[in-house]
């Protein structure tokens, strides 16, 4: 690998290094097992690759081949993601060009050069950004203070950023969101009157339909941004007296509620918590309540690549701290906490869904974002991310999983 990446210019290449790189690229993605893939370079030089099996079809433009292919070698599938925040190279269809490679990933990682340095410095950043309680704050912050202005130009008017649960192909996005809290408070059997603890409250969405329902909420967030939005946003739906919206970690909570509901807050919690959160859940829990999480997870085959890979696209530039589970995990962990486990719900082509109506609406909001100083770098990494996100839900990489848990009147044993 050394000597391919000394023969790779850092700066511009000349020609001839430009046709050797356009050459070794081409030889790489002629590796594909399903799909289609036109490829294109500059001065209109390109080339249809046709996959034995069938796939999808996608398009892939290169701009700057010698760039691209030094940054693979060195840095796999990150510097792929990097290459495209660089304008290295474009789509026209960027969700529908990673859902194609997501389906070729194992054929072409047969030939990932990502460096053993590289993977070892992405391993030690990860581990930096664990999620102790100082590090949970930063991490947080890291994302969701963007600025609410932010999330709101491209976020459905709910400003859920979860998945929703669509009940009909063509459903408003915000309808399919209210789905989705719907369907949590039924899986915790709500009844009104009774207190509901949300651990991750986001901008209040869940918050606010739990109250017109009829419950009492206490809603925890480390995201000050998030918390002053979700505030204001109930005292003008004249709800302030049922909700209780606080900063804080969830390992700091105190008291006993009916019934806890998490949606999307596992997967900044840290691999190293996992057992903790599911603990502090049961705690948090009177007998006999219930739980409803909803959590992305990654497939069991997958995992151990995932967390050797830890410190890659989305750890480095949208997550920092993120991990995900697996189905296994959950259940493993919620079981050993004291929990049944009622039911498992799976929503992951919902979410695909979900993932390509905010990629629309971001596109749309190309002139406000370059107004508000959000630059084209930072605009393509997070194309990119939806995008990538989206792929990963259509190939069955990631899923989507509504979890149900109980906690059981009196404990099991001797007694």
């Amino acid at each position: 690998m050394n000597h391919l990446v000394s023969a790779l210019p850092r700066g511009p290449a000349s020609p001839r290094v430009q046709r050797w790189s356009r050459r070794r690229l081409l030889a790489s993605l002629d590796t594909l097992e399903y799909g289609t893939l036109l490829v294109q370079f500059g001065g209109g030089e390109q080339q249809a690759i046709e996959a034995p099996r069938p796939g999808p079809s996608a398009h892939l433009r290169v701009h700057d081949a010698a760039g691209l292919l030094r940054r693979v070698v060195v840095s796999g599938d990150l510097g792929f993601a990097q290459a495209y925040i660089d304008g290295l190279w474009s789509s026209n269809d960027l969700a529908t060009l990673l859902y194609l490679l997501s389906k070729n990933l194992d054929r072409l990682r047969n030939s990932d050069r990502r460096s053993l340095p590289v993977r070892w410095l992405s391993r030690l950043q990860h581990a930096l950004r664990r999620n102790s309680l100082r590090g949970s704050r930063r991490n947080i912050a890291a994302h969701y203070d963007l600025g609410n202005d932010f999330y709101a130009r491209w976020l459905d008017g709910s400003m859920s950023y979860s998945g929703a649960v669509f009940s009909r192909p063509g459903e408003p996005l915000q309808q399919a969101q209210q789905n989705k809290y719907r369907l949590m408070l039924q899986r915790i059997d709500a009844r009104p009157g009774q207190q509901v603890l949300e651990i991750g409250c986001g901008w209040g969405g869940f918050a606010e339909q739990a109250a017109r329902f009829g419950l009492h909420v206490t809603g925890v967030t480390l995201s000050r941004e998030q918390l002053a939005y979700a505030e204001q946003r109930v005292q003008q739906a004249g709800l302030g007296d049922q909700v209780d919206l606080q900063l804080r970690d969830y390992r700091d909570l105190h008291g006993q509620f009916d019934h806890v509901v998490s949606i999307e807050m596992f997967e900044a919690v840290g691999r190293r918590y996992w057992q903790r959160y599911f603990e502090i859940l049961h705690d948090c829990l009177k007998p006999g309540g219930r739980a409803a999480l909803q959590v992305i997870t990654i497939s069991g085959d997958l995992f151990e690549d995932y967390v050797r890979q830890a410190g890659g696209f989305i750890q480095r530039h949208i997550f920092p701290g993120g991990m995900l589970p697996t189905e296994r995990h959950l259940a493993g962990h919620a079981a050993s906490a004291g929990f049944d486990v009622l039911a498992v719900d799976r929503y992951g082509t919902d979410y695909a869904d979900t993932l390509a109506a905010w990629w629309r609406a971001f596109q749309g909001e190309t002139a406000w974002l370059e107004q508000h100083g959000y630059d084209e770098r930072f605009r393509r990494m997070w194309h990119y991310y939806l995008a990538f996100c989206e792929a990963g839900f259509r190939d069955g990489r990631i899923d989507l999983v509504q979890l149900t848990l109980h906690k059981p009147t009196t404990c099991t044993g001797d007694d």
